[in-house]
């Protein structure tokens, strides 16, 4: 959820289901008859010619889509998100570039909304134990936060106040915007497309669920509450509702702040440890992954400001909205995968990527070693053999420099520039978003400036003595 205060705001949002279906269906048959239009007239062209007219309509339809959801506000905005995130194996590059707009969007509902919501849903008296700030401090497309007082001890506490009627519109929505794409022909349905899409309704679902999500945050609270180096919210489930979550306020900074730049680097790389440890114990030891790797959800809360109580920083973790519980028979091959990388065992690294279904020993033994070779660089920071390490890469220490290293760009260019794409099948879901979850605390590493050999990390979840 965005921390910046939202430049503007509406008075309601339209979640009526006839309203919103009339809404995209309109915009999905303007679009339809503008991309009909354009095949019709654009046949006659050469080949060249042709590719560039519809890169440049795909382009413009998606702007235009896009601006149609960015209107409606609620769900359809969070699943035109949720899209950007996740639909590169299902839409064009140039739906999923406008579809990135979407996140700068930061429209908030005005007050006298969210104190309709907050009196309905908590009641008069519990209200008036409160003293809420009627500016927002973050907005986004399914609620947003307001910080509060309690009258009687002070308590500093947040409330997420979802948007009314958002959590009914969510399959309405999903099904609009998936009909819009078709009808705008910026995408073909079949059985990878549907059931991704079941999965993005599945975590709609949840990230609706305000009382999931506050189970969940007591529970990451409870299992890291041992661990000096995280904050999580304690809930207050006085002033929590289906469609509220109250919580302490805990303060900090943003991880890209001048502030958290400004540390020495022996307290930005402890931050960075802190991080992939935890992604290791969410993957390895929970089974449960928080797969939005949006900025917003963290803060730094820095050791010698005053009214800190010990000399450690702090990562602050918030929204825990987009957790995923994973099976043992999914996490089984991703650590194979894992472990075989660590070991330079290329074949097992295959193996596992044939039994997660996206390689096939259908595919040339060439491309099978190559896509290995891929998944296995994804680990360089982790590696035992630092030999391959660029010498960019590394510090006077001989300590991997996160940032500097720009390691998800030189994979990226790798698998362009082989043969893989020819052949790569669509990852199973779970994979997407495990890998973006991956990609996020690798960010999150960088944007600190972190710089830390991964290895003894890494070796504590493979081999636990």
């Amino acid at each position: 959820m965005s921390t910046k205060k939202p430049a503007k705001s509406v008075s309601r949002i339209k979640t009526g289901s006839f309203e919103r279906r009339l809404s995209l269906t309109k915009a999905g048959l303007f679009a339809g008859t503008r991309m009909a239009s354009h095949m019709a007239t654009n046949w006659f062209s050469s080949r060249e010619t042709r590719d560039q007219r519809h890169r440049a309509m795909l382009s413009s339809q998606s702007r235009f889509l896009v601006d149609e959801l960015g209107k409606l506000k609620g769900s359809v905005v969070k699943i035109g998100q949720v899209m950007a995130l996740y639909g590169e194996h299902f839409l064009p590059d140039e739906v999923t570039e406008a579809l990135h707009t979407l996140e700068d969007q930061t429209t908030s509902l005005e007050w006298p909304a969210i104190e309709r919501v907050l009196k309905e849903e908590i009641g008069a008296d519990r209200l008036a134990e409160l003293v809420v700030d009627p500016e927002p401090i973050g907005a986004a497309s399914l609620g947003q936060v307001h910080r509060a007082v309690r009258k009687r001890d002070g308590l500093e506490l947040v409330l997420k106040v979802q948007y009314p009627g958002v959590a009914d519109a969510v399959d309405s929505d999903l099904n609009a915007v998936a009909q819009l794409l078709k009808v705008a022909r910026l995408v073909s349905f079949g059985p990878e497309f549907n059931d991704w899409l079941e999965e993005v309704r599945e975590m709609m679902h949840r990230e609706v669920d305000y009382r999931l999500e506050a189970r969940t945050t007591e529970k990451f609270r409870t299992m890291l509450i041992e661990d000096t180096r995280f904050v999580v919210p304690r809930v207050l489930p006085e002033y929590s509702t289906d469609h509220i979550i109250a919580s302490t306020y805990e303060h900090g900074y943003s991880v890209g702040s001048p502030e958290v730049a400004a540390l020495p680097q022996a307290r930005r790389s402890e931050l960075g440890k802190a991080a992939l440890e935890l992604f290791f114990r969410e993957l390895f030891d929970w089974g449960e992954i928080q797969t939005d790797p949006n900025f917003g959800n963290y803060r730094i809360r820095i050791a010698d400001e005053p009214g800190e109580d010990n000399h450690r920083d702090k990562i602050v973790l918030l929204d825990f909205g987009a957790v995923q519980s994973y099976s043992d028979e999914f996490l089984a091959p991703v650590i194979q995968m894992i472990r075989a990388s660590y070991e330079g065992d290329l074949e097992a690294v295959i193996d596992g990527g044939v039994t997660l279904n996206f390689m096939s020993r259908d595919w040339p033994e060439a491309v099978l070693e190559k896509f290995g070779a891929v998944c296995m660089s994804v680990l360089e920071p982790l590696a035992q053999d630092r030999s391959e390490w660029p010498d960019y890469a590394v510090n006077s220490q001989g300590e991997y420099r996160w940032r500097q290293s720009d390691l998800p760009s030189r994979v990226a260019k790798q698998a362009a520039r082989s043969a893989i794409s020819r052949y790569f099948r669509v990852p199973p879901k779970e994979f997407v978003f495990l890998n973006r979850k991956l990609i996020g605390v690798y960010t999150f590493i960088a944007v600190l400036y972190s710089e830390f050999n991964g290895e003894d990390i890494l070796r504590r979840y493979l081999y636990p003595e």
